[in-house]
C-alpha cells in the first residue's frame, strides 16, 4: 500500500505516546494473550478486534506512516487500553518480541508476484524464521489472501519451515462469516472474490 504523505503525520507520530510503541519495553505485559498483526493498514481489523477482546493485547506493525497515524487515531476514538502500534515492518519484528506472541495475523500481504521478488513476500522462509523467534511454542499464524499464487507458495513455505497446518480454505467466506474483516477483505467479499485462509501452528 502506497499512500500520499501528509505534513501532519510525522509530528503526530513523534508526539503520540499512548498507542505508538517505540521500544520493546513499552509493550503492555498485563494482558492474558498477545496477538500481532503484520501490515495492519489503517487499523480497521485490529481496533475492532481489540474493542471486542479486552483481555487480549493487540499490536499492529505497519511501515506506512499515514496508516500508523490513522490507526492510532482510531484507537483513541475507541479509547482502547489493549492496543499498541509499531511503526516498523516484519523484517525487524524480533526487536520487539521474544517467544511471547500467541498469534500472528498476516492479512492480504503484498503478493510480490514476480519470482525475482519472492524474498519480499511476508511468507518467505526468512520471514518465517523470524516469526518462530517471536511466537510461543504453541503460537499460531492466521493467514489470509485473495491471491491464489501467493497462497500456494505460502502453504509450501509454511510446511517446509516448521509449521503445522490446522485449517485451510480456498473460499473462506462461504464457510465462515463471523470474522472481523479488514478493509480489503470487505471489498473482496462484496465482489464475491474468494478468500484463501490458513491457520497454522508453530511446530517446535
Amino acid at each position: 500500500m502506497r499512500i500520499r504523505k501528509k505534513k501532519w503525520v510525522a509530528p503526530y507520530i513523534e508526539n503520540e505516546d499512548r498507542y505508538i510503541i517505540k521500544r520493546a519495553d513499552q509493550i503492555n505485559k498485563t494482558k492474558d494473550k498477545l496477538y500481532v498483526e503484520i501490515g495492519m493498514g489503517m487499523g480497521d481489523f485490529i481496533t475492532k478486534s481489540a474493542s471486542l477482546n479486552p483481555d487480549i493485547l493487540y499490536i499492529g506493525l505497519e511501515k506506512e506512516a499515514t496508516c500508523v497515524a490513522k490507526a492510532a487515531i482510531k484507537a483513541s476514538e475507541y479509547d482502547l487500553d489493549n492496543l499498541g502500534i509499531i511503526f516498523d515492518g516484519a523484517d525487524n519484528i524480533e526487536a520487539y518480541f521474544d517467544h511471547n506472541v500467541d498469534r500472528i495475523y498476516l492479512h492480504f500481504s503484498d503478493p510480490w508476484p514476480k519470482k525475482a521478488h519472492a524474498k519480499r513476500r511476508l511468507t518467505y522462509h526468512t520471514f518465517l524464521a523470524k516469526y518462530k523467534q517471536v511466537l510461543k511454542a504453541d503460537g499460531e499464524i492466521i493467514f489470509k489472501t485473495d491471491n491464489a499464487g501467493l497462497f500456494e507458495f505460502s502453504i509450501i513455505e509454511f510446511l517446509n519451515n516448521g509449521f503445522t497446518l490446522l485449517e485451510i480454505s480456498v473460499d473462506y467466506h462461504r464457510e465462515s462469516k463471523d470474522d472481523i474483516m479488514t478493509a480489503y477483505e470487505s471489498k473482496f467479499v462484496e465482489l464475491s472474490k474468494p478468500i484463501y485462509f490458513a491457520r497454522l501452528k508453530n511446530k517446535v
